[in-house]
């Protein structure tokens, strides 16, 4: 008998940015991901005229890309300002490695992208798995950070109100046992595989909805350290939970807390307006 069918986690699919695209490329990890990466910029520019310090990377939310903040650099860019983006490592065009998924290792992805394209320092927007990244990235590579606007992070994997609807964790061990059946060669002769989820598309799916539910564990004591400008975001109805965006805001020194009135979770989509100003506030 055929286990559960699952839905596989797909990446959501948003319209690429409109603002000039500089370059396009895909950024190797030492363990092996290919990080598709984006650098999107002023008009009638250059990849020379990239500057060191001062462009805008975003960080998007798992299951993601970083179309996510799609309207955020457009009007970034007809601003005059340089954005560097990528899709996480398992998630967009970006392929999954060989290490074991974790926030930490989703940060030093981002160093990895700045490294390769020749930049010290950036102003980090990010949302989501992407506002854990930001955290971590001024506490852990405060060299390399301006300043961060971190929107809908938890600090725990109970920080996150888990919509039933959703079904997290049915839909990770669904996955996670799908991709075993699949692999021990347990599907029938009826059954053409290629009209099912395959086991790498599975396991993934499996491992993005577990990172979720395993992960992160932060201490927000060891956010103290942090001392370049934060403004922590969350949505009105957002689905992370009040008592840990609030221990995060408190334990950034001079950190602001922004709640963005009617808007849920999917702050960069919802309200780019709010995010540009907080990063506007940084400048």
């Amino acid at each position: 008998m055929l286990p559960r069918i699952p839905a596989p986690y797909r990446t959501r699919i948003y319209a690429h940015p409109a603002a000039p695209l500089i370059a396009a490329r895909r950024v190797a990890t030492p363990d092996g991901a290919l990080l598709a990466t984006f650098v999107y910029g002023p008009e009638g520019a250059g990849m020379a005229d990239l500057p060191a310090e001062g462009a805008v990377m975003v960080l998007h939310g798992n299951g993601g890309t970083h179309a996510t903040y799609t309207a955020v650099i457009e009007e970034l860019c007809a601003k005059g300002m340089w954005v560097v983006a990528f899709d996480a490592r398992a998630q967009g065009q970006s392929t999954r490695g060989s290490l074991p998924l974790t926030y930490e290792l989703l940060a030093e992805d981002a160093v990895c992208v700045l490294d390769a394209l020749g930049v010290s320092r950036v102003h980090a927007l990010g949302h989501s798995d992407g506002g854990i990244e930001a955290l971590l990235l001024a506490r852990d590579h405060a060299d390399r950070i301006v300043s961060i606007v971190a929107g809908g992070a938890n600090l725990t994997p109970d920080g996150v109100v888990d919509d039933p609807a959703w079904d997290t964790v049915g839909s990770a061990a669904a996955n996670l046992a799908w991709s075993d059946f699949v692999d021990g060669g347990g599907l029938p002769d009826a059954i053409d595989p290629t009209l099912l989820p395959s086991a790498e598309e599975a396991r993934i799916s499996g491992e993005l909805l577990s990172l979720m539910l395993e992960e992160p564990h932060i201490d927000p004591a060891s956010l103290s350290s942090i001392a370049c400008a934060v403004t922590v975001m969350v949505g009105e109805f957002d689905c992370i939970r009040d008592d840990e965006t609030v221990a995060i805001a408190r334990a950034i020194p001079q950190a602001k807390l922004i709640v963005v009135p009617g808007c849920g979770h999917s702050i960069p989509r919802q309200r780019p307006d709010a995010v540009i100003w907080a990063l506007e506030q940084q400048l």
